[in-house]
């Protein structure tokens, strides 16, 4: 909040009371809580991790609502705590029907928000607070519950502070390389913390549509890419270990779905559409790749696509990056070992005494890892078909409450119909907007971590 308050000091002017007592009143709500308990031993559990960490998510939440509602650029609570909770996310889907008006502090503090989200408060925290290290691997396991995450209790700090150096220095050449494409620095600036974050605000009413520069694509679909990527991948390539990255069967996967996809909605487009050639390869390729990184970037309105090829995208709104990344969605690992179990049942109907085990980069996968992925992939699934029924009620469309539903659980932003990249979200009913705004934290938290805080076996000793 004092950064904004800073970049609003040295721009219009706006607001930078308003980022002051925000800055006031979480420095008073923290102080307060840390000398309470600095004194205090003791471990965190495993369970008492889940409840620390979707608390920590809800309050920073709360606490992101204080700029928006002090400054009153966006006066009612309800909206602001959606477009807080949409940027910490990374959804960003927004109320703000003019974004043009609102501040150059304002703007930014959107785009930090995503930022902040996209690897993790706690994540951000524990890259330098040791005073954690008593919980760290039980705050790490709640917040990034992943498929798989290697045991690195030991060294959980340095982990995830070399994941926030990487995480940062990729995001000051994003804002280079835009910078040198003619986008405004400011611009740049908040374009390349979105972009690193896998979300979606713009400082444009129209998006990147604003610029239709294809070098400015170009970049933001190459870091778009990367920050779809297991961060982990990212440290081994930046160590030079280019074998390990692409012999990675995720990876590999990863790229296959960004390149089958183009090439399923470049045919659909060029079938469909008189564009020419060229721009139906841009608009392919960028909105395959914002939608599987669930980033939400937009450079067309795909609803106005012919019904096929928006189907195919709607598809990817179940997919997202891959496990370790900024993305949300299912995650490809997930989305791999779904497939490979399914194929292996089929298999074994036909040789049922044949022994076949499912395979993730030539090791056998845990029975429990299976288990928990058909768990998950069926968790998702039931939470989608609800609250798809309870948006009904309140949108009475179901092309708009099936794409909003998906792309809240999924991070993405934009959804289907009247939700669609040309739609507002500012049209929600308050009720609707709140239960957005439970399932953009359920998708964030990939469900575990809040569906089992609300277990009444959670609460008994």
């Amino acid at each position: 909040m004092m950064l904004s308050m800073l970049v609003a000091l040295m721009t219009d002017g706006r607001d930078t009371l308003a980022f002051a007592l925000a800055a006031g009143v979480t420095l008073s709500m923290g102080s307060f809580l840390f000398f309470r308990n600095f004194r205090e031993g003791g471990s965190i559990t495993r369970r008492e991790g889940f409840l620390v960490v979707s608390l920590v998510w809800l309050i920073i939440s709360l606490c992101g609502t204080l700029p928006y509602l002090i400054s009153g650029e966006i006066p009612r609570f309800t909206d602001a705590f959606y477009e807080s909770v949409s940027g910490f996310t990374t959804t960003g889907s927004t109320v703000i029907s003019n974004i043009e008006s609102q501040s150059a502090g304002m703007l930014f503090w959107r785009a930090l928000t995503q930022w902040l989200g996209g690897m993790g408060i706690i994540m951000f925290t524990l890259s330098f607070m040791k005073s954690f290290g008593i919980g760290g691997m039980q705050l790490f396991s709640a917040e990034v519950p992943g498929v798989t995450h290697e045991r690195v209790s030991s060294r959980i700090q340095l982990v995830a502070r070399n994941i926030w150096l990487i995480y940062l220095s990729l995001t000051a050449l994003a804002v280079l390389l835009l910078f040198l494409g003619g986008m405004p620095l400011f611009d740049s600036i908040c374009h390349a913390l979105s972009t690193m974050s896998s979300s979606g605000f713009s400082t444009k009413q129209a998006g990147l549509s604003f610029w239709p520069s294809l070098y400015i694509h170009g970049v933001i679909i190459f870091f778009m890419i990367i920050a779809g990527t297991n961060f982990n991948l990212i440290f081994l390539l930046v160590n030079g270990k280019f074998r390990k990255v692409f012999h990675d069967e995720e990876f590999r996967s990863y790229l296959f779905f960004i390149l089958g996809f183009t090439i399923l909605v470049f045919s659909g487009l060029l079938v469909t559409t008189s564009l020419p050639a060229g721009r139906v390869v841009q608009d392919a390729l960028f909105m395959v790749v914002s939608v599987i990184t669930t980033t939400g970037y937009v450079t067309s309105d795909y609803t106005s696509w012919a019904p096929a090829v928006t189907m195919l995208l709607f598809c990817l709104f179940f997919f997202g990056g891959m496990t370790g990344s900024t993305g949300g969605g299912m995650k490809i690992m997930r989305i791999i070992i779904l497939l490979k179990n399914a194929w292996h049942e089929l298999w074994r109907l036909l040789h049922p005494n044949a022994v076949m085990e499912v395979k993730f980069n030539g090791r056998t996968v845990d029975p429990r890892i299976i288990t928990n992925v058909l768990a998950f992939f069926v968790f998702y699934m039931m939470v989608f078909v609800v609250g798809s029924l309870v948006m009904i009620l309140f949108l009475g469309d179901l092309d708009s409450s099936i794409g909003v539903v998906a792309s809240s659980l999924g991070n993405i932003g934009p959804g289907l119909g009247s939700l669609g990249p040309a739609g507002s979200f500012a049209t929600i009913p308050d009720a609707g907007k709140v239960v957005l705004t439970f399932l953009m934290l359920l998708g964030r938290l990939e469900f575990f971590t809040i569906l089992v805080i609300l277990t009444p076996s959670f609460w008994r000793e």
